[in-house]
């Protein structure tokens, strides 16, 4: 027997079907302490409000966590030197690579708190956190921990690190593995809190832990009266600590009830397997699409670093691609967050026509941030690539033809992530692991290797390549989308055994 079913052609859908601007209303949900109340306007009113209010806190978040690494290479590099530099880009992509994948259990966990949150199940609700708290916490104690620790060697080597940036790189990812459970607590506690229309909430509270995580880095990584300066690894010392601190705190709060999400009462602490098995179902498929992307990413890396142009090439992706356009990722990020809850909330509440159309105005506005960030891109290339001190001709030159490529790109994958967005939000979360397949590894990979084998790449070869995929992917994602599979998707639990 399993208790989630997740049919894309069923010959029952599992919600009916009024329109965009049903007068149907879900019941509002409390806990059973009273002590909270879900956000009702996600499924009653105005949807473009709903949308603005769960993306612009996520934006905002990810553009402070993105500066925190920014000011994390400033100091490193200042008081350790390139290879301290080196050594965070190389660890700090190893353990996104594990760590994405071993967080997509969140993403299932973000399926059925939205579609219970619109049903007003918060019983539902309460039990899911729980168990997705088991899940991170068991996950980093007897997987991340354990094995982090003893591969962390032989992932180094994998990567080819210099032996000077190896040995700055094995302490700080060693510490990132072994401490990882702050850091996954509280990917589950903000990805709760979006899901179940809080936005706000998470944004407080990592805005709190990158102020705390930058204090601790000034202190550790460069020591402060009997403090010993530890460098690199201070970096991952304040990081974990950080989190940590943030993550304690929060699961005080969700004992004691007071957020739109709690632990529940009175259902003892053991493990509920049908929930965690319903978390990896959902989850799964977004963590192999993330490893997917990476692996793709880094056999792109392989292409730019065989050019004629390579160091130039590698420069200006650095910056264009990785830096500037992550502010296009940021924001479309954001909506793809907000798309999710909404269409999951909607859907739940037996509104799938208004999770629909918040879908379509959720990739409205990306296009428009996408618009606007690109005619910066188009018009003020090497403005920008100044700010990061390239002025090297050549630098410039290929920098200025990707930042106009990706001026155009933004569009696309603007609308991509969006639709994204609303099929993994529904539950068709194998949808996206396939469509990224596609289009962020075949196309582009197949482009770059047919040119190379018949001639001579070029830098524009590769950032033509890169577009072509992300229009692949537009494409794809919103055809899916618009079969209106994820209508008939089920989610639903077993009966509770208070223990």
């Amino acid at each position: 027997m399993t208790d989630v079913s997740a049919s894309a052609s069923g010959p029952q859908p599992a919600v009916a079907k009024p329109t965009a601007h049903s007068d149907a209303v879900a019941p509002a949900a409390t806990t059973t302490r009273g002590t909270k109340r879900y956000d009702r306007s996600i499924i009653e009113g105005p949807l473009k409000k709903a949308v603005w209010k769960l993306a612009l806190p996520t934006m905002f978040t990810n553009i402070i966590g993105g500066m925190q690494g920014i000011v994390d290479h400033i100091m490193v590099g200042h008081y350790v030197g390139p290879n301290g530099n080196a050594a965070i880009g190389v660890a700090w992509q190893i353990f996104l690579v594990v760590i994405v994948f071993i967080a997509s259990v969140f993403g299932g966990m973000g399926v059925l708190i939205s579609r219970f949150v619109g049903q007003g199940e918060s019983e539902k609700v309460d039990r899911v956190v729980y168990q997705a708290f088991l899940t991170a916490i068991g996950m980093s104690l007897f997987i991340l921990a354990p094995i982090g620790y003893f591969a962390a060697p032989a992932l180094l080597d994998f990567v080819n690190a210099a032996p000077g940036v190896k040995a700055e790189a094995l302490p700080f990812l060693r510490i990132m593995f072994v401490f990882s459970s702050g850091s996954l607590i509280f990917f589950m506690l903000a990805g709760a809190l979006r899901s179940a229309g809080d936005a706000k909430t998470p944004m407080v509270i990592g805005i709190v832990m990158t102020v705390l995580n930058v204090v601790l880095n000034i202190v550790l990584i460069k020591g402060l009266g009997p403090i010993p300066a530890f460098g690199t690894a201070g970096a991952a010392m304040g990081t974990s600590i950080a989190s940590a601190l943030v993550s304690a705190y929060a699961l005080w709060r969700l004992w004691h009830g007071g957020w739109v999400v709690s632990f529940p009462k009175n259902e003892g602490f053991r493990p509920d397997w049908t929930i965690i098995r319903s978390l990896f179902k959902f989850g799964l498929p977004t963590g192999i699409q993330g490893i997917a992307m990476n692996i793709g990413g880094v056999l792109m890396l392989s292409f730019i670093g065989s050019l004629a142009a390579s160091a130039a090439s590698q420069a200006a992706f650095a910056v264009s691609y990785s830096q500037l356009f992550s502010f296009v990722t940021w924001t479309a990020t954001g909506l793809m967050g907000a798309a999710a809850a909404i269409a999951g909330q909607n859907l739940g509440a037996g509104k799938p026509d208004r999770a629909e159309a918040a879908v379509h105005i959720a990739a409205r506005i990306g296009v428009a941030g996408a618009a606007t960030l690109g005619l910066f891109f188009f018009f003020l290339p090497a403005q920008l690539l100044g700010i990061f001190s390239l002025n090297e001709p050549e630098v410039v030159r290929i920098g200025t033809q990707l930042l106009r490529v990706l001026s155009v790109s933004g569009l696309f994958i603007a609308v991509a992530l969006t639709y994204t967005g609303g099929l993994q939000g529904t539950g068709d979360t194998k949808s996206p692991l396939y469509i990224s397949i596609i289009s962020q590894v075949a196309v582009p990979l197949s482009i770059c290797f047919v040119i190379k084998a018949v001639g001579t790449l070029e830098p524009l070869d590769i950032w033509i390549a890169i577009l072509v995929g992300h229009i692949t992917r537009c494409i794809l994602s919103v055809a899916r989308f618009r079969q209106g599979k994820w209508r008939t998707i089920k989610v639903d639990l077993t009966p509770s055994r208070k223990q």
